[in-house]
């Protein structure tokens, strides 16, 4: 069974960079086929699709946040990560990671760790 596990920094100052990494067991990242997706939900609002990665190190990113967002990974230690550059306090939200690509798509979920842009 995959289990995904988010960590990183859970406060961030506006005009910083937030960076998370998802640790992936149970399933390889480079499996083929597979789509590793970032997603957010910012309080009271629905979730939002940030982007992913494929299998084969291809990333693909919402239009919105495609100028802010990138998504990389760690092949060796079965990890990817997401940086959001320029973050503003509408940022604050639980980030998730998942696989699958797309809200319709994401099957499996990590447990979302929760970031605040504050100063």
């Amino acid at each position: 069974q995959v289990q995904l596990q988010e960590s990183g920094s859970g406060l961030v100052k506006p005009s910083q960079t937030l960076s998370l990494t998802c640790t992936v067991s149970g399933d390889s990242i480079t499996t083929k086929g597979g789509f590793w997706s970032w997603i957010r939900q910012p309080p009271g609002k629905g979730l939002e699709w940030m982007g992913a990665i494929n299998y084969s190190g291809s990333t693909y990113y919402s239009p919105s946040l495609k100028s802010r967002t990138s998504i990389s990974r760690d092949t060796s230690k079965n990890q990817f990560t997401l940086q959001l550059s320029s973050v503003t306090p509408e940022d604050t939200a639980v980030y998730y990671c998942a696989r699958g690509n797309g809200l319709a798509g994401a099957r499996d979920w990590g447990q979302g760790t929760q970031v605040t842009v504050s100063s």
